[in-house]
């Protein structure tokens, strides 16, 4: 186990997508409430007043990075099951407000990138004939929405939900939420957006925005696994819950709140907001030196690749680098990386054959460009000196692997 740590610790992380490391003020920030101050919030003694103070303090914080009000933010345990009460709290929510009739089919619409926590819900849903919904294609080359073509998508009395990723965690595209948004306010639809990969790494402003509804996920900016939040601008006495018991979360999310992890989130939530643009310079500086050297070499070598996801910074996450190498197996390559660089592919491999991201068809990319595409996503802690190294063991990694297949 000791040999584990020490390898990955020599490994260059550049998976931040997929899940950043617990900053070490966050950690702190948690330990207490292992030991010291383990009792239930909700209880009324002495063992319960420091944890109610600190579910407050997280509360507030998550709130003041969003913009929004404490009272507005529930915490949950994982983005996936905030996406999921968002839609199903919406269909509910919709329903009660249309006019009351027999054939009446709540539709949403969302894009054809959306986290499988969003796709597979609607197609659930659909499947139980409590939905029906309209998926609008991004561009295939900078992989955003038209505001015209989702405006296009709504149904006048019909549709109830407008739900669309704030950025996309494969590619990075931003999408136009804050116009989104006012469409579906405009067709009496309630707004939500998946904000997993952007809050901590952009602003995302719930007010500016004008959306209902907002997912963040702390485990993508310093926080642990297991604790999420949704913000929710409705009246809690209207929303429909998720779950059903006690009274913990204004009654919204029942279940004794976990202080450990939601201590962490809100703590994240701080540095996120007091560090915000220092954390957004080093992850576009870094990101840009990896492009800028991954294109270098590779173009030197006469190895054909072609970068993912929008070419202007302002519509993409700072971090993010999709670049797809047809020539090689994106799996193989990490595989070969396994002990020196951490990232992500496109394609996974299974017994029935390859499984291509749905992202990467949604922007048009044909199997061998999908199957070479690796995901390559920088954090705060990432450092020059760990791109220059790393671009160097990727495309050493690439050369092997065209020269063997050659």
């Amino acid at each position: 186990m000791a040999k584990e740590v020490a390898s990955s610790r020599r490994c260059i992380y550049l998976d931040n997508n997929g899940t950043s490391p617990i900053y070490r003020e966050v950690a702190e920030e948690m330990q207490p409430f292992l030991f010291d101050h383990f009792g239930n919030p909700s209880s009324s003694h002495a063992y319960g007043r420091v944890p109610k103070q600190a579910l407050d303090l997280a509360r507030e914080r998550v709130a003041n990075l969003l913009g929004a009000k404490a009272s507005q933010v529930y915490f949950t345990g994982s983005g996936t099951e905030s996406n999921n009460w968002a839609i199903r709290g919406a269909l509910e929510y919709g329903s009660q407000k249309r006019p009351k009739r027999s054939d009446f089919l709540p539709h949403v619409v969302t894009s054809n990138i959306e986290h499988p926590a969003v796709a597979e819900a609607l197609a659930k849903y659909k499947r139980e004939g409590l939905c029906d919904y309209t998926e609008v294609a991004v561009d295939t080359k900078s992989g955003v929405l038209s505001v015209e073509a989702v405006e296009a998508a709504f149904r006048t009395g019909e549709t109830v939900l407008c739900t669309v990723m704030h950025s996309n965690n494969e590619i990075g595209s931003l999408q136009p939420i804050a116009e989104i948004a006012k469409i579906a306010h405009a067709h009496g639809a309630l707004m939500h957006t998946d904000g997993a990969q952007s809050v901590g790494k952009v602003d995302v402003d719930v007010e500016a925005l004008g959306v209902d509804l907002c997912t963040v996920v702390g485990h993508k900016f310093g926080a642990s696994k297991g604790v999420a939040a949704l913000y929710c601008s409705l009246d809690s006495r209207e929303f429909p819950s998720l779950l059903h018991g006690g009274g913990q979360e204004n009654g919204m999310r029942p279940g004794t709140e976990n202080v450990l992890l939601i201590s962490g989130i809100g703590k994240a939530s701080e540095i996120a907001l007091l560090e915000g643009k220092e954390i957004r310079r080093n992850m576009l500086k870094t990101r840009n030196l990896l492009r800028g050297r991954l294109v270098e070499a590779l173009g030197s070598h006469g190895i054909d690749y072609r970068i993912n996801g929008p070419a202007e910074e302002a519509n993409s996450l700072p971090n993010t680098l999709s670049i797809s190498i047809p020539a090689v197996q994106a799996q193989e390559i990490l595989a070969d990386l396994s002990e020196s660089v951490a990232a992500s592919a496109g394609a996974a491999c299974h017994s029935g054959g390859f499984h291509v991201s749905g992202v990467l068809k949604a922007i048009g990319l044909d199997d061998a460009h999908a199957r070479g595409t690796l995901r390559l996503s920088t954090g705060r802690l990432t450092t020059e000196e760990e791109i220059e190294r790393a671009s160097d063991l990727i495309v050493e990694a690439v050369l092997r692997a065209t020269s063997s297949s050659g």
